[in-house]
């Protein structure tokens, strides 16, 4: 039997203290026992080699990003700048195997000459205009940023110009001289997850504490919000709160202060792009006497809305096998992105007096799938859309709505995908339920070391991707790689995803245990060589895994997961998953999350497959304590548990494509050692 631990009495929780020098010793001394065990011999060296090349290749796609002024904008990490560029062309030069890139910002340099160990999070151009952008810099990768003005044609920073100090901030333009900032101004200005709950309207050459307030959240809140939208003739200012993290309350605000609220449903997604609304649905919603299903896309004209008028055009409506994905702007024009079976679909949706005309997107190959990298709404219709699969590297090609498309970058193939297929399958899962799933590799390799993967969990779906660095460290190796669509991410749309949240968190996790079975039923590999991996929420389903169904597998990897289910929402961020998980401190959700937290389920009775913990220091959303706990707890119970924790790297568990070759093959290799059955090769 499990050893129930309450709060009052955990034994571990000076490992939560990540300056006390005790628990930086254990940290060391278990770092120390994992690198000895693990990266010992050529084997791991080649890997480490060969991922990093995956990583740095200077052959991958430069994917852009475009900001309204025609450049072509990209973000580049490589081995000689490890930290990475920042930097822009033109579309002239982006045609070209190897085009002229203009350096906006060295982030390498920069760290060098502030002493800082900066990585690059993100950036917000000011539009019209495009001469200022506001750049976020985090110190080894956390999510908490430094905010910095910084000027695109003198390629410098504003000496005098916006700046906030080191904090979870969220920042907008709203013209050159004023900016939308929520950031920690204090004490009470913060939610109880940690995130902005006051947003101010800052002035340029005015203290931020004289700063004024347009809105404010309540703590109970994740955050607090503002956004302006200078689109010429339909500019608009909106403020709003996230309730939790599915709901939220929007308003218009008006230049004399009135807030108007935005009356859809709390759970409901919106988007205001020139007249248009558009409304994506989690839950059914009745208006004058017509039910919209949960997953259903509407749209209304934004000004006749706000009025009261409820007129509303249906985009998309769900069904057992198809669900939204994600929907994007061009200017005239709204692209959507549906799955079928975990099968993308692009269509382009074009307005007209009476309807909205369908056609599919151009340039999205049928059998790849395809994602929209870009749109630009303040230009015109071009898009660019990237096109890959498991086997097949990535195609980018630039469209235009009603007109040509032109492929503008292949990817290289990164691993011989020679004698390798692609299968879905569907798993039965204990209620019943058809559970989707890829598996790549070799078909007459049976009973080999196969990785499965997984997420299930805030309706993100696991869609095909192409990944040198599996298809190097694992495909050509001999292993079969499997990703798991089980209930709780967004393959089926917000239905799929509810099947598994709260007290019915359960479903998530018979489906991986139903796909694990059914992979040795069809004798693709066996319990003993079948190796599993998952990252944040799929740490957490790692950790189930590891203590609910130990006799599937034959080792585990969890990474920055989340394990302890009574303390997880007064951990940094975990108070914002309260909608996905439950409230601990309610005895009624205690009664079920006790039931599978891997922190409070570790028995020392049965054998438990080798396990490896890998997390940060610097991650500042899922606290390093689930990771540290977790192990201590089973080394105590003389289970065979890893464990490696990167001192910076944030919840990517790593700042840089080094520590991100080193963590990957250290997984690989411990996988492969585990399920292999040697301890040598």
């Amino acid at each position: 039997m499990a050893t129930l631990i309450d709060e009052g009495d955990d034994p571990y929780l000076w490992l939560e203290d990540l300056a006390a020098t005790d628990a930086t010793g254990w940290v060391r001394d278990r770092n120390a026992e994992s690198v000895a065990a693990l990266t010992g011999g050529e084997r791991f060296v080649a890997l480490r080699t060969e991922i990093r090349r995956v990583l740095d290749a200077e052959d991958r796609i430069p994917y852009p990003g475009w900001r309204g002024d025609h450049f072509y904008y990209n973000f580049w990490i490589d081995a000689a700048h490890p930290r990475g560029i920042w930097r822009r062309t033109t579309l002239d030069q982006y045609r070209r195997p190897e085009p002229e890139w203009d350096v906006l910002l060295d982030v390498d340099a920069l760290a060098a000459e502030e002493g800082e160990n900066w990585v690059w999070q993100k950036v917000t151009v000011l539009r019209p205009g495009y001469g200022r952008c506001l750049i976020s810099l985090s110190r080894g990768g956390a999510d908490a940023v430094v905010v910095r003005e910084f000027d695109l044609d003198r390629r410098a920073f504003v000496a005098d110009g916006f700046t906030l100090p080191e904090a979870k901030s969220g920042v907008c333009w709203i013209d050159p001289d004023r900016i939308y900032v929520a950031t920690d101004f204090g004490p009470g200005s913060l939610t109880e997850s940690g995130y902005p709950r006051v947003v101010k309207r800052w002035r340029r050459g005015t203290p931020l504490a004289e700063a004024e307030v347009v809105y404010e959240a309540d703590v109970e809140d994740v955050s607090a919000y503002a956004s302006h939208d200078p689109t010429p003739g339909f500019e608009r200012d909106f403020v709003g709160r996230s309730l939790d993290f599915y709901r939220s309350e929007g308003f218009l605000l008006t230049e004399a202060g009135e807030r108007i609220r935005i009356p859809v449903p709390e759970d409901a997604h919106w988007e205001v792009h020139r007249e248009w609304l558009v409304i994506r649905l989690r839950s059914p919603w009745p208006v004058d006497g017509t039910t919209h299903p949960a997953g259903t896309l509407l749209a209304a004209r934004f000004d006749v809305f706000l009025a009261g008028g409820r007129e509303l055009t249906v985009l998309f409506r769900p069904d057992e096998r198809t669900a939204l994905s994600y929907h994007l702007w061009t200017r005239n024009r709204l692209i959507l992105a549906t799955l079928a079976d975990v099968r993308s679909r692009l269509e382009v949706l074009t307005p007209g007096e009476t309807r909205w005309r369908r056609e599919p997107l151009a340039g999205a190959p049928e059998y790849d799938h395809s994602a929209v990298v870009d749109t630009d709404p303040d230009v015109g219709d071009d898009y660019l859309v990237a096109s890959e699969g498991f086997l097949q590297p990535a195609t980018l090609r630039l469209g235009r709505v009603g007109g040509a498309v032109e492929t503008l970058k292949r990817q290289p193939a990164f691993f011989d995908a020679d004698g390798l297929v692609v299968r879905q399958f569907f798993a039965t899962s204990a209620d019943g339920t058809r559970v989707p799933y890829f598996a790549v590799g070799d078909p007459a390799a049976t009973g080999g070391p196969t990785l499965l993967t997984g997420y299930g969990g805030y309706e993100i779906p696991m869609t095909p991707h192409y990944s040198g660095v599996i298809g190097r460290g694992w495909l050509a190796r001999g292993g079969t790689y499997v990703v798991a669509n089980i209930r709780g991410g967004g393959e089926y749309g917000p239905g799929w995803h509810r099947a598994a949240i709260r007290e019915n968190r359960p479903r998530a996790y018979e489906d991986f245990a139903a796909v694990a079975a059914d992979l040795v039923t069809r004798g693709i590999t066996t319990p003993a060589r079948l190796g599993v991996e998952g990252g944040s929420n799929g740490g957490l389903l790692m950790g189930v895994m590891l203590t609910r169904y130990p006799a599937l597998f034959g080792a585990v990897v969890a990474q920055v997961p989340v394990l302890d289910m009574r303390r997880y929402h007064r951990l940094l961020a975990g108070a914002s998953w309260m909608a996905e998980y439950g409230d601990p401190d309610r005895a009624e959700d205690w009664a079920y999350l006790r039931e599978y937290s891997p922190y409070h389920n570790v028995r020392g009775g049965p054998a438990y497959p080798p396990v490896l913990f890998i997390t940060s220091t610097r991650d500042d959303r899922v606290h390093p304590g689930h990771a540290r706990k977790m192990a201590a707890r089973l080394r105590e119970h003389g289970h065979d548990v890893s464990y490696y924790e990167n001192v910076e790297g944030g919840h990517g568990a790593a700042a840089n494509n080094e520590q991100r070759a080193f963590i990957w093959a250290l997984t690989l290799e411990f996988l492969w050692r585990r399920l292999e059955g040697s301890a040598t090769r």
